[in-house]
């Protein structure tokens, strides 16, 4: 269902020949034409490998090709990809140059501020990233060294941005539109990017886009979040198949309760525990229906919170 995002990038999609056909790689590269622009996201550290998964996916369809190299996974680091790459500068412009020149569609970055908080040279990458011909940048305010530690800092976002002409979009820490509205005015950028907090609300970056347009929109009710959430079960059932959509549904419904804990002031530790034994798809629906049934006879209403501004 559309929730008002702007655009929803793929999940990272590998470079390694010998990994596009596993199970994984596969399932990612499945693709609704109701799902609108399609961007697809590749992570490695080969040029050529990374140019020629460019090329295969714009053949099957991407609009748009988007390079991971902000991910600090440490899977993902020790091969020397995703945010390990801020370390190789070359390296860098080689593969930006190479993934260009394969495809025809447009070819987008996601990068951090740099190395490390002694060496951010986000500045650099985005200069190396212009001049490749890369046509939008997407920034987190952490430096690989930080992971997800600490709070994101947008000084150098906005180094960024006054250093390049291409459109730069600022992530990092952002879970209202007032801090949206925040970041976009100290860091100049052009947009905002959800990563983390979407988690369990995925209206949150439409709510968000409407905000920032002036429109002043309800939250949805815990009666919509639940109808979402049902729907998203339902999907991933049918999508991963009954094994993994059972498994695959444990981590998408903790989010979801994650993120309404707060508003309907309860713990859902338990819930979560039963949640995760459950063997059937169909039980997890039903133990979602009773929970709501639940969280609706003991709060009639939604706490006020900031996100209704």
């Amino acid at each position: 269902m559309g929730l008002g995002a702007g655009l929803a990038v793929a999940e990272m999609l590998t470079s390694d020949p010998k990994l596009l056909a596993s199970r994984k790689s596969s399932l990612r590269r499945r693709h609704s034409a109701k799902g609108g622009l399609r961007s697809v996201q590749i992570v490695g550290s080969e040029p050529q490998q990374l140019a020629n998964a460019a090329r295969l996916n714009a053949d099957d369809g991407a609009d748009v090709i988007d390079i991971n190299m902000g991910c600090p996974a440490k899977k993902v680091c020790k091969k020397a990809a995703g945010s390990a790459l801020l370390a190789d500068e070359d390296r860098v412009a080689e593969i930006l140059k190479a993934v260009v020149s394969a495809v025809d569609v447009p070819v987008t970055l996601k990068i951090r501020t740099g190395v490390s908080p002694q060496q951010r040279n986000g500045v650099a990458i985005a200069k190396i990233a212009e001049d490749a011909g890369i046509q939008l940048l997407t920034v987190h305010g952490r430096t690989r060294a930080d992971r997800f530690k600490g709070e994101a800092e947008y000084h150098t976002i906005e180094r960024i941005v006054d250093a390049v002409s291409i459109p730069v979009l600022a992530n990092g820490d952002i879970t209202t539109p007032a801090q949206a509205l925040a970041v976009l005015q100290k860091t100049g950028a052009a947009g905002i990017m959800i990563g983390r907090a979407a988690l369990g609300r995925p209206w949150l970056p439409g709510a968000i886009a409407q905000s920032l347009a002036g429109l002043r929109t309800p939250l949805p009710s815990l009666a919509e979040r639940f109808l979402q959430m049902r729907c998203h079960l339902t999907a991933l059932h049918d999508f991963h198949g009954d094994f993994m959509g059972i498994r695959i549904a444990r981590k998408h419904v903790g989010w979801f309760l994650d993120a309404i804990e707060h508003d309907v002031a309860s713990s859902f530790t338990e819930w979560k525990r039963h949640f995760n034994a459950l063997q059937d798809a169909e039980a997890q629906q039903t133990l979602l229906q009773t929970l709501e049934l639940r969280c609706t006879e003991n709060s009639s209403t939604l706490r006020n919170n900031e996100l209704a501004a």
